[in-house]
C-alpha cells in the first residue's frame, strides 16, 4: 500500500509546485485606464535623466490625464474652467490632487498612498526666496511606499513615462517631432491656427482651451497628451538638475511642486518632455490638471 501512496504524493507535490510556479509567472493584470511601464534606465537621448544612473522601478500611469468626469465621481464637485466630461480635470492644486488620489483610493478598495496632516504646517514647505510665502496651506503630507493606492508620479518617472520608456525614441515632445502631432499648445488649441508670437488677447479671441483627452496621438507606450492639453502635478519640490539626477525621489524639502509636459496656453518649448516647470502648491489654473499612477 505504501509503494503506491508514494507515486501518487508524488505527483500530486508536482502539480502544486507546477501550479505554484505558473502563479508566480501569471502577469498581474493591469488596472482600468493605466497603462504599465516596464522599469530600467533612460533610453531618451534628451532626458534630463540620460546617463545619469537612475534605474526607474516598474509602475502603472493613467493613459490619460484625469477627466472631468473622473474627478467628479470621486470629489462630487467640478472646479474646471472648462465644462465637460471628457476634458483634463483643471483648476486643481497640488493639494486637491493628492486628496483626489486618497479619495478614489478609498472608494476603490485600496490602501492609500498618502497621509495628509491638515493640522500640522508642513516645515518643509519653505517661503519663496522671492516671493515670500505664497502657499498659506501647507499640508504635512508624507507617503505610504508600500501601498497600493492612486498617487501622483515622481517627476522622474513622469520624464521616464513621457519619454517612452525602454521604447523610448528620443522625441522632443512626448511621441513625436513635431508638436502638432501630440499636443494641444497655443498655436493648435483654438478655433484657427495661430502665428506670430504669444499674445494673450490672441488666445482669448481665438477660444483656446483644453480638449478630450486621447485625441492626438499617443507616445511610444499608448500614453497621450503627455505633452500639451494641461500642465501635470509631480509628487516632487522643485530643485536642481543634479539633485534629481541623484535622487530620483526628489528633494526632502522646498517651496514648489514640480509640473510637467505644459498645457494649452503655453509655448511649444514648455511641452517639450526635458522641461521643467514649478508652482506654488496651492496654485491652480484653467491649465493646470494631473494623472494618476500606482505601484506594480
Amino acid at each position: 500500500m505504501k509503494k503506491r501512496m508514494v507515486p501518487a504524493a508524488l505527483a500530486i507535490a508536482a502539480i502544486l509546485a507546477a501550479a505554484g510556479a505558473a502563479a508566480k509567472e501569471a502577469p498581474q493584470k493591469t488596472p482600468g485606464g493605466m497603462v504599465l511601464v516596464r522599469g530600467g534606465v533612460f533610453k531618451d537621448t534628451k532626458s534630463n535623466y540620460f546617463g545619469k544612473d537612475v534605474t526607474i522601478p516598474s509602475f502603472y500611469i493613467g493613459r490619460y490625464d484625469v477627466t472631468q468626469k473622473e474627478w467628479k465621481t470621486v470629489m462630487g464637485n467640478n472646479p474646471s474652467k472648462f465644462a465637460g466630461d471628457d476634458l483634463p480635470v483643471e483648476m486643481v492644486s497640488w493639494y486637491d490632487s493628492i486628496e483626489y488620489c486618497n479619495r478614489r483610493s478609498l472608494k476603490e478598495g485600496l490602501k492609500p498612498y498618502y497621509r495628509i496632516d491638515k493640522t500640522r504646517k508642513d516645515p518643509n514647505n519653505k517661503p519663496d526666496p522671492h516671493f515670500g510665502d505664497l502657499d498659506r496651506i501647507k499640508w504635512t503630507v508624507t507617503t505610504n511606499r508600500n501601498a497600493n493606492g492612486y498617487r501622483l508620479p515622481t517627476e522622474a518617472e513622469w520624464e521616464y513615462a513621457a519619454s517612452g520608456g525602454q521604447l523610448s525614441r528620443s522625441f522632443t515632445y512626448s511621441g513625436s517631432e513635431d508638436v502638432n502631432e501630440v499636443a494641444w499648445y497655443w498655436r493648435n488649441s483654438g478655433d484657427m491656427q495661430l502665428a506670430g508670437f504669444w499674445n494673450w488677447p490672441a488666445l482669448r479671441e481665438n477660444h483656446d482651451r483644453t480638449h478630450p483627452v486621447g485625441l492626438k496621438k499617443p507616445n511610444e507606450l499608448g500614453l497621450y497628451d503627455l505633452s500639451g492639453n494641461v500642465r501635470e502635478w509631480c509628487w516632487d519640490w522643485y530643485g536642481d538638475l543634479p539633485d534629481r539626477a541623484r535622487n530620483p525621489q526628489g528633494s526632502a524639502s522646498g517651496y514648489r511642486r514640480v509640473w510637467r509636459g505644459g498645457g494649452w496656453m503655453s509655448g511649444a518649448a514648455f511641452t517639450a518632455v526635458a522641461f521643467r516647470g514649478n508652482l506654488a502648491a496651492n496654485g491652480a489654473g484653467p491649465d493646470q490638471g494631473f494623472r494618476v499612477c500606482r505601484n506594480k
